[in-house]
């Protein structure tokens, strides 16, 4: 477990409160608050429990703030360790909440779902991830950790600028993490608030899912939003989770470097007979070795696989396929990935 910042005043006006996610290796999500003439605004609102709704509370104090003050929350994603506390501000402060359009409507199918649905629907994945059957039957559905009642009040779009009196706040739609990531760039300041868009160390997880979405290229969105970073003339990178950070143009090149290694460690895996993402996942390196993963985490390594072949689909140097006359009843319509090419040097 990561230990825990301090409240820090970064000056112009902006605030971190970092707020604990309870029994998760990330440690903590750092919340922003940024101050206006109308009243602060939050940048995420962190994990839904005591601890963090606690953490957040005396953040707020720390800055000179109450709970009730607060004008609105802009969430950079709908995962719950940026959400969780969303409705819980509201009821507290009447705050309202802003969503990208994309990751608003991802948060109403995903609070919805029935959780035989939710089955049903993983049962599927696994499936045409090529799973054994074995490991499909044993996978458990884990109840979603959001908070039912968190729903967007105002949903962004590209460009758009979010309600905040007497200071420039844009939002920048950078898809990848989520459908609807958005970063956002505090103009007077010189701040951007990355989210998980941009993180210091490790680099977030970028998957496709569900894995039949044949118009869907979430890494091909990830690498090219990263090139708008570029044109903005940010100072420093304030992100949700490690520590802020101010090489930007340096950080978003590793990240990309670091993907494009990926995908050529993939061309050259695709070498040979066509292969599920079962087969292809465990031959690339991963910081938990496959053999020692859960069926959970090797969903999220399959459909990290999925995204980066893909690419490689768009790229002219794969080719995705099921066998409709396949006999092996232990991968039922599972998706098979093949070369373009006759070899892998040939890429």
């Amino acid at each position: 477990m990561r230990d825990m910042p301090s409240v820090e005043d970064l000056g112009n006006g902006v605030w971190s409160l970092p707020v604990p996610i309870p029994d998760n290796p990330l440690g903590y999500t750092l919340t922003y608050l940024i101050e206006s003439a109308h009243g602060p605004v939050l940048v995420d609102t962190g994990w839904n429990s005591e601890e963090s709704w606690n953490a957040l509370t005396t953040g707020l104090d720390r800055a000179g703030v109450s709970v009730t003050d607060v004008r609105g929350a802009v969430l950079t994603h709908f995962h719950p360790d940026h959400s969780g506390l969303a409705a819980r501000l509201r009821e507290a402060s009447g705050a309202w909440i802003a969503l990208h359009h994309a990751d608003a409507a991802m948060l109403r199918r995903v609070t919805a779902q029935r959780r035989t649905d939710r089955r049903e629907f993983e049962v599927t994945q696994l499936r045409r991830a090529g799973a054994p059957t074995a490991e499909i039957e044993a996978h458990e559905v884990a109840t979603p950790p959001f908070d039912t009642r968190v729903s967007a009040d105002r949903e962004l779009s590209h460009g758009e600028l979010v309600d905040l009196p007497d200071r420039e706040l844009r939002v920048l739609w950078t898809p990848g993490h989520s459908p609807g990531h958005i970063c956002l760039h505090l103009k007077d300041s010189g701040h951007l608030f990355t989210g998980d868009h941009i993180l210091p160390r490790i680099t977030p997880h970028v998957g496709l899912f569900p894995l039949d979405d044949s118009d869907n290229d979430p890494l091909g969105r990830f690498l090219d939003s990263l090139g708008q970073i570029h044109e903005l003339g940010a100072t420093e990178a304030l992100p949700a989770h490690e520590r802020r950070f101010r090489d930007l143009a340096g950080r978003t090149s590793e990240i990309i470097a670091h993907h494009e290694e990926r995908l050529e460690q993939l061309a050259a895996a695709l070498e040979g007979e066509p292969a599920t993402l079962w087969e292809i996942a465990p031959l690339l390196e991963w910081r938990r070795a496959w053999k020692d993963m859960r069926t959970a985490a090797r969903r999220m390594a399959a459909s990290e696989t999925a995204a980066h072949l893909r690419l490689l689909e768009r790229r002219g140097l794969a080719v995705c396929s099921t066998d409709p006359n396949t006999t092996d009843t232990a991968t039922p319509g599972a998706l098979r990935w093949r070369s373009t090419a006759g070899s892998a040097a040939a890429l």
